[in-house]
């Protein structure tokens, strides 16, 4: 049903296009919903792969799976060539994901799960719509259960953005470090910024949920404190 001539893309007649594309839309829709609903989840813990990030991901290698068959032919040995290349491209934009920040390396969690996603809109290219639901419920699963049993268990190190207030800046700094060296962990610089006789004390702890709560426990008790605050990093992974 394809005319190839040399030098010349493909063509198709409107009736072989009709019949090479019937339910392409069900397939793209499907995708594109489920690479959104997990881009849902990556925009509320505020990553750089959000919605429209990953649905995009996973439109684009449902189409390319489709066109990979499609453009081959039926008499084609390689129907799959196209598609082959979906693997090595979302590895590159995975690498742009993963970013090095101080004595950590944050993004693999992101980098992942671009490469899930790709992987979801290539079985909704396919047409295997059971495999692809199910993928991605899995991949919701491991992003939040997980993630959040990890954390419950103590077996996932994260980082906490901690802004101590009061009034003098040198003992609030001295209760700090005390309090880190109790924990037995190194305390990173220390950002100040006064607001009339507020002042102001940040810094970043990256440890597991226990230890977080023994030191915000340790710094309100501190008399040289009067308040501490806990932000999550947007950082984190």
């Amino acid at each position: 049903m394809m005319i190839e001539a040399p030098g010349h893309m493909l063509s198709f007649s409107a009736l072989e296009e009709a019949v090479l594309t019937g339910g392409v839309a069900g397939r793209l829709l499907l995708a594109a919903f489920l690479g959104g609903v997990i881009g849902i989840d990556r925009e509320y813990h505020h990553k750089a792969s959000g919605v429209r990030t990953n649905l995009l991901i996973c439109f684009g290698a449902a189409l390319f799976t489709f066109l990979s068959s499609v453009i081959a032919g039926e008499n084609s040995t390689n129907r799959g060539q196209i598609a082959s290349n979906i693997v090595q491209g979302i590895g590159f934009l995975g690498a742009g994901l993963i970013l090095h920040n101080r004595d950590r390396i944050s993004g693999l969690t992101s980098a992942a799960t671009v490469w899930a996603v790709a992987s979801i809109g290539m079985a909704c290219g396919a047409g295997l719509y059971i495999p692809a639901v199910f993928s991605a419920v899995l991949v919701l699963v491991a992003l939040e259960g997980v993630g959040l049993l990890e954390r419950k268990a103590n077996l996932k190190l994260y980082s906490v953005l901690y802004e101590a207030r009061g009034r003098d800046p040198v003992k609030m700094s001295t209760a700090i470090l005390h309090a880190m060296d109790k924990m037995k962990r190194r305390l990173g610089p220390l950002e100040q910024q006064n607001i009339g006789e507020l002042n102001r004390l940040c810094f970043t702890v990256f440890a597991t949920r226990k230890m977080h709560d023994r030191l915000q426990a340790a710094l309100n008790a501190s008399p040289a404190i009067d308040e501490i605050l806990v932000f999550p990093n947007v950082e984190d992974d």
